[in-house]
């Protein structure tokens, strides 16, 4: 549960070096959750003690247990850990995990390459080019969210990096086709489309945090890769990995998404998130094993 001290039942960080491991993970709602998204049930007495991770207009804004805190801070300092989110880096600069900083982390859902805080041209260049390729360009899918899209319902609309578009909507008032449409609109133009909570996200399909992280396990020699996921955005990276978990909420767990080597848990919100980061330690302590 949340609220477990810091045991003896986690590796010690020199099982966690014993070999070249890469730890990928999605931010939102899979590691750190804003206070809606907490999901704390239990009696107030009961519930966690909460470390703000994350701040944004001068007020808190993200949350990890502080026992999934102390675990971030451990798994960090043995493993390669990279964060991997659909933020923006302006967004995700935003945010301040317990442990060493990440030489590595992965923004724009894979647009953008952090190498020891600064974006990697040769990622940037690689991305640039995938999508001038393979994909219609992001003006035409802009025009058209923008143009099929209900005043009643929308409430904002916005570019990421110039990579990607996402709507800001009232979910209730959303029609319940409007979404499958535009998916299957997007789809014939090399684009994906993803609901979450309140944004309709419509992303090229090359853009992918899959392909950032295989990036960073070419550099780094990773042997093995273990991930986390709760969104559909995240299936990709899930997929890739050698071994994965999605927590028991989110557009994953809600589309019974499944895959042989992707554990399904039960945990909701953010003792889902701390849940995570055992499993992380637990299969990083002994690759090849089930965490």
């Amino acid at each position: 549960m949340s609220g477990r001290p810091l045991a003896h039942n986690h590796p010690s960080l020199e099982a966690l070096r014993a070999a070249p491991l890469l730890v990928a993970s999605d931010l939102d709602r899979t590691l750190i959750y804003s206070a809606a998204a907490l999901g704390l049930a239990m009696p107030d007495a009961e519930a966690p003690r909460l470390l703000c991770v994350e701040t944004y207009e001068h007020k808190p804004l993200s949350y990890m247990t502080e026992t999934a805190a102390g675990l971030l801070a451990e798994l960090a300092a043995g493993t390669t850990f990279v964060p991997a989110t659909t933020r923006t880096r302006e967004q995700y600069g935003r945010i301040h995990l317990p442990g060493p900083a990440p030489e590595f982390a992965i923004c724009a859902n894979g647009g953008h390459l952090l190498v020891r805080g600064e974006s990697d041209p040769d990622w940037q260049r690689t991305v640039a080019e995938r999508l001038a390729s393979q994909c219609a360009p992001l003006d035409e899918i802009r025009a058209h969210l923008v143009r099929t899209a209900d005043p009643a319902w929308l409430r904002k609309e916005r570019v990421a990096e110039d990579l990607f578009a996402y709507l800001v909507v009232e979910r209730p008032l959303l029609p319940d086709t409007w979404v499958k449409d535009l998916t299957g609109w997007a789809d014939a133009r090399g684009w994906t489309v993803s609901l979450q909570g309140r944004k309709i996200y419509a992303v090229p399909r090359p853009l992918t945090k899959s392909a950032a992280v295989a990036e960073v396990a070419r550099r780094t020699g990773a042997s093995e890769i273990l991930a986390a996921g709760d969104s559909l955005l995240d299936a990709d990276l899930l997929l890739a990995a050698d071994r994965g978990w999605r927590p028991g909420h989110g557009e994953l767990a809600d589309s019974g998404w499944h895959a042989p080597h992707v554990t399904a848990l039960d945990e909701r919100g953010v003792a889902a998130g701390e849940e995570i980061v055992r499993a992380f330690l637990r299969g990083a302590a002994s690759p090849g094993h089930a965490g």
